[in-house]
């Protein structure tokens, strides 16, 4: 069976973007930009959005190189236009570099895909359908990627749940001698 992994960059005082939207502090260098391009890749093959998560990206991805000369910029750009992709959304009716759109039965639709062969599911980014995901148990792995900065505001890692999620630590790991990714599993599901 397929896992969801939920990879999500966050502040250490728990936002995702900061106050109007700002998401210019996470620091991609080189182990960590080797670990998301590389390492992840070797475990996933669909890449699942939010409709928010999906316009930034969107709108960023497919002309990255007249926009940045960023090494992970460069190298991830062909990795992100090649990857199926799936947005989650009630108010798009469809979506643009060979994304698909799924407006209903979110549960279903994840379950659906979970039992396709295939590798994992990357939900990146987000907190809505983070959130809605983890209310519904259907997030198996979360990489929560802390940055050493304090944002004062913002949004939120995960929007308040409406039920508890106990988890456990399965790894931790340190990228660039900056940033810290705490990887968790749900209590009781084995890797």
């Amino acid at each position: 069976m397929r896992e969801l992994i939920y990879w999500v960059h966050t502040s250490l005082d728990g936002h995702i973007e900061g106050p109007n939207g700002a998401f210019d502090w996470p620091a991609m260098g080189p182990e960590l930009s080797a670990y998301s391009i590389c390492g992840m890749q070797e475990e996933v093959d669909t890449f699942l959005y939010g409709r928010v998560v999906w316009e930034m990206m969107s709108g960023y991805w497919p002309q990255v190189e007249s926009i940045s000369d960023h090494p992970h910029d460069l190298a991830f750009a062909p990795v992100w236009r090649e990857t199926p992709k799936i947005v989650f959304s009630t108010t798009l009716e469809k979506a643009e570099w060979g994304a698909r759109v799924i407006r209903e039965d979110i549960a279903g639709e994840i379950a659906a895909l979970k039992r396709r062969p295939g590798k994992g599911l990357l939900l990146t980014g987000g907190t809505g359908l983070a959130t809605a995901l983890a209310e519904l148990d259907l997030i198996d792995d979360y990489r929560v990627v802390v940055h050493p900065v304090v944002l004062g505001g913002g949004k939120p890692l995960l929007a308040a749940p409406g039920n508890r999620i106990d988890l456990r630590l399965v790894e931790t790991r340190t990228f660039d001698s900056r940033a810290v990714m705490l990887r968790y599993r749900r209590a009781g599901r084995e890797p």
